[in-house]
């Protein structure tokens, strides 16, 4: 029996995997992993954006084996030392005033964490949520999903409304220009509002990660923040994979639209832990403390994964990787449009930094194309490399988001990969 045979005896069916044949990686160094088979990858997908500087990097397995070998866990009713560093940086890189952190295990118990202040804070169940929005897998983080693909159940502890602005390139205000494009949305938003009860909060994520990588132009979020303000509805933004300098410009994704400061509640996970589980919730004072019950954390904040994360933070900033981002982001994705100008499948070049989307159509038309999304996805893993898919319109865009320390040569390579593999295609 193959290992994928005792996979599906025992894993739900909608567990799902990559590949016609799955691969199981054995080991990783820098930007390359290994599978089973002995095959080697340039990895442009960092375990969805979580091997976020590089695999088996020493610092933080250093840091992750002296820990483990003084005390691997003791839960959150002990002071931790390892988890107040880091937490200090937290709030410090956050720009959130009189910042309090929690930390959680994933990006899922993190936004559920948010969506529980943020509904206790203002004593109200109605959250607004951007249309084609992912959030997590947990009951109340499903419920604020705006991506059918991914919300199996209509059934939610939430009142959940849509707001227009995720998606730029498709949608009635598709054609307009960015200008007309904000106030259009902002009107929206404004028309939602003045037509239901006091909203707790609108959650967004700046750059939609399983959407497709899909951004509204700059200054959108600053433009809802001063129509939020005025309802006195909180913003949370939802850094799960934009944080930590992914996009190159900007540490934080919020900060391209910057305008009214930083959100009232910003999330976090994936890249921090580098592959450890870490989430976490970063708010003021205020609204942090609002709850009037007592709470823990078993897991969250453990002294293993908060000694991977501060060493992981550390050298993320010491080696300037937002920097790196930014630069060999830069030359990647002008490297993509280089290659599939006039290749009618595809539809879109974008992104930011190392958050980069190519969204693949039927030729001819603007409608989505799952199956060379899927026949892509294949090809490349045959040449050598490993991307992600998503979007809302049916899994039809090739998600790339390396590790940031991808050099100029690696992103070279993985471009030539991919260009055989649409040719192919």
């Amino acid at each position: 029996m193959t290992l994928h045979d005792r996979h599906r005896a025992v894993i739900p069916d909608w567990a799902a995997l990559y590949y016609r044949r799955p691969i199981e990686l054995t080991h990783g160094e820098g930007r390359h992993v290994w599978d089973a088979d002995g095959n080697r990858y340039l990895d442009f997908f960092g375990g969805i954006l979580t091997t976020m500087t590089a695999h088996a990097l020493p610092e933080v397995t250093k840091a992750v084996a002296e820990q483990a070998g003084r005390i691997i866990h003791s839960s959150t009713l002990y002071l931790n030392r390892p988890m107040i560093e880091l937490a200090e940086r937290v709030a410090a890189l956050s720009g959130i005033p009189d910042a309090r952190v929690f930390f959680t295990t994933s990006g899922t118990e993190a936004n559920d964490t948010a969506l529980l202040l943020a509904t206790a804070y203002r004593r109200s169940n109605q959250v607004l949520a951007m249309r084609n929005s992912y959030h997590g897998r947990s009951f109340s983080a499903v419920s604020i999903t705006g991506n059918r693909a991914w919300s199996p159940t209509s059934l939610s502890p939430l009142q959940t409304l849509y707001v227009h602005g995720g998606v730029r390139g498709r949608g009635p205000y598709a054609q307009l220009s960015d200008e007309r494009f904000i106030e259009a949305c902002v009107a929206d938003l404004e028309d939602l509002l003045g037509h239901t009860r006091e909203a707790a909060a609108l959650i967004a994520e700046p750059v939609q990660g399983v959407g497709g990588f899909t951004s509204p132009p700059d200054g959108l979020f600053a433009a809802f923040r001063e129509v939020l303000s005025r309802h006195g509805v909180l913003w949370i933004s939802d850094e799960v994979q934009t944080g930590w300098g992914r996009t190159g410009d900007h540490f934080w994704g919020w900060q391209a639209h910057d305008g009214n400061g930083p959100p009232d509640i910003l999330t976090f996970a994936k890249g921090i832990g580098n592959g450890m589980s870490i989430g976490g919730v970063v708010a003021p004072a205020a609204i942090m403390n609002c709850l009037d019950a007592n709470s823990i954390s078993t897991f969250g904040g453990s002294p293993v994964t908060m000694a991977a994360g501060l060493a992981n933070l550390t050298y993320l900033l010491e080696h300037d990787l937002q920097g790196n981002a930014r630069r060999v982001g830069g030359l990647l994705i002008e490297r993509l449009r280089a290659i599939t100008a006039g290749t009618p499948v595809v539809r879109e070049v974008r992104g930011r930094g190392l958050m980069i989307g190519v969204e693949l159509v039927v030729p001819g038309t603007d409608e989505a194309n799952p199956e060379a999304a899927s026949a892509v996805l294949e090809a490349a893993r045959a040449g050598g490399l490993l991307i992600g898919k998503g979007g809302g319109h049916d899994t039809s865009v090739l998600r790339i988001a390396p590790p940031l320390t991808l050099t100029v040569a690696e992103a070279e390579e993985g471009a030539s990969i991919l260009e055989e593999a649409l040719r192919e295609v």
